[in-house]
């Protein structure tokens, strides 16, 4: 008796201590990207591709903060990877090659080996996924790439890199078709996804790239509306402020052809379902 007293005492002991330990240190972005020798483009593409995961509650206004240990992982994970020592030894240097995008067909291109055409050609059949986009002085959108990406496409596909096109690039390009946006809009769904497990948040995330109408016809409740929209992510890094640039880019962020409205609105059907299921057992979040 006297030692599960004993056991208690100790257990009480470290809850107390748990609960009187200093909370884990958080800082901005700001901060958090000088602490990786990062641009700030540099560390929001990090934190796009959950390199470098937010923490803890937002500071005041809404801005993702950063836990030290967090920063100190990501050091740990780039600096040895495998557990071994990187050749160098510079890990800021490959974290910013994790990151490092390029900009336009002929840049990326160069980063290929290829004539412009040809890579303009792959990325509208959807070979590659844009990772982000600008739009340029004339509201052209300008698709940006990772390079490493770009680099991996290379040593894994090189026949793509010559001769002719297969015949379903060929009838895609006949058609007009291009993929790139449905692919940046797929890749930039699922990595708000994988950020979040919270069910009204990943429905608030499929939600958002539906067209109103679209949007409406699959969520008619007006209060389930309301709460998706509080919960919307807000635009991507380097969306443009300018209302003629942001108009472009506005459409970027809307699935188009009917069948990727299908899909997003059956997943955000499946996602709702979930969400709903949380409320009416919770009480938590969202219309029960």
């Amino acid at each position: 008796m006297r030692q599960d007293v004993r056991q208690g005492g100790r257990q009480g002991e470290g809850q107390q201590a748990r609960a009187d330990a200093p909370a884990e240190p958080l800082v901005g972005g700001v901060r958090a990207a000088g602490e990786l020798g990062l641009s700030r483009g540099e560390f929001a593409r990090a934190v796009q591709l959950g390199i470098v995961r937010a923490a803890g509650p937002p500071a005041a206004g809404g801005a993702a903060r950063y836990a030290l240990a967090e920063l100190d992982r990501v050091r740990s994970a780039e600096g040895r990877p495998g557990g071994e020592e990187r050749p160098g030894g510079d890990w800021q240097d490959a974290l910013r090659e994790r990151v490092a995008t390029v900009g336009g067909a002929e840049a990326a291109a160069g980063v290929l080996g290829v004539g412009p055409s040809r890579f303009t050609r792959l990325a509208r059949c959807g070979h590659l996924a844009p990772v982000g986009y600008r739009i340029n002085r004339y509201r052209a959108v300008v698709w940006l790439y990772l390079a490493a990406e770009l680099r991996e496409f290379a040593a894994r596909e090189p026949a793509m890199l010559r001769g002719t096109a297969p015949e379903a690039d060929r009838e895609l390009m006949a058609a007009k078709a291009d993929l790139r946006p449905r692919r940046w809009r797929g890749r930039h769904v699922g990595l708000l996804l994988r950020r979040t497990a919270d069910p009204w948040e990943r429905a608030a995330v499929l939600a958002s790239v539906l067209p109103e109408e679209e949007l409406r016809q699959a969520v008619p409740d007006p209060a389930e509306r309301i709460v998706l929209t509080a919960l919307a992510p807000p635009p991507p890094y380097g969306h443009p402020q300018v209302p003629v640039a942001a108009a472009v880019a506005l459409r970027l962020l809307k699935a188009e052809p009917s069948e990727e409205i299908h899909w997003y609105r059956t997943s955000l059907d499946l996602a709702l379902t979930g969400a709903r299921g949380q409320s009416k057992s919770t009480g938590e979040r969202g219309p029960t």
